[in-house]
């Protein structure tokens, strides 16, 4: 695959913060259009910390970054759900409203971007259920689909918008290795497709089933496989 010379990711002297502490220092990174990349670390390395600063959950207080075209270091807060809309989040606990149908949690997310044409609404949740496989559950509530079915109904929620890169926070954390697995060959799809993906997760088997580069944190800081060699045990 051939990446455009543009990252859709750029990371340079950024500092994590959590709760004021510093978590992770001189972190330095690039993430070019239509790669995938796997985050991983222990618990409480800083994965979550970095991943919520690159949807600007958390501020960019030192260093700078940008992400899909936006830049991180003061970014006004009326320009969040711009950047949002150009990248897709995929939580690891589904975050779906729970008394709303499958189509109506979607077409909140549409509505909430600035569609307000509500046949292209329709075609595109139609579009998008149909990517993830689930084009008949559009009027099933969620507490009615299994745990790998709400997954791909995230999924499909972050796709919306076209995203130039998608956020998975260990999207495979809550499921069996069965169903996990079947999120995975999803996540190759979708990249194949040309989106960027920044995937946090713990899963050892699913990165040596499915290799590719590996950032980890380690230590408060970030090493990069494409920099430097370091071995991944079960764990990390």
């Amino acid at each position: 695959m051939s990446f455009s010379s543009s990252p859709v990711v750029s990371l340079r002297d950024v500092a994590i913060y959590q709760d004021m502490n510093t978590i992770l220092s001189n972190v330095n990174f690039d993430i070019d259009k239509g790669e995938f990349v796997y985050l991983v670390g222990r618990t409480g390395s800083g994965k979550s910390s970095l991943l919520k600063t690159l949807y600007a959950d958390l501020p960019l207080l030192t260093g700078s970054a940008t992400v899909a075209d936006f830049r991180l270091s003061k970014l006004p807060r009326q320009q969040v759900p711009f950047l949002r809309r150009k990248i897709g989040i995929i939580f690891q606990d589904f975050q779906l409203l729970v008394d709303r149908t499958v189509s109506e949690n979607l077409s909140f997310v549409l509505r909430a971007t600035g569609w307000k044409d509500k046949s292209k609404r329709k075609q595109r949740i139609s579009e998008v259920l149909m990517q993830v496989g689930l084009d008949a559950a559009a009027n099933k509530m969620p507490h009615q689909l299994s745990g790998g079915e709400q997954q791909r109904i995230v999924i499909a929620r972050a796709l919306l918008n076209e995203p130039a890169i998608l956020f998975a926070d260990e999207p495979t954390g809550n499921l069996d290795p069965q169903v996990a697995d079947g999120i995975m060959q999803l996540f190759q799809e979708i990249n194949n497709s040309g989106t960027a993906v920044l995937m946090a997760t713990h899963n050892y088997e699913i990165i040596n089933r499915y290799p590719r580069r590996v950032l980890k944190c380690e230590s408060g800081k970030v090493l990069d496989s494409q920099v430097e060699a370091f071995t991944l045990t079960n764990g990390f």
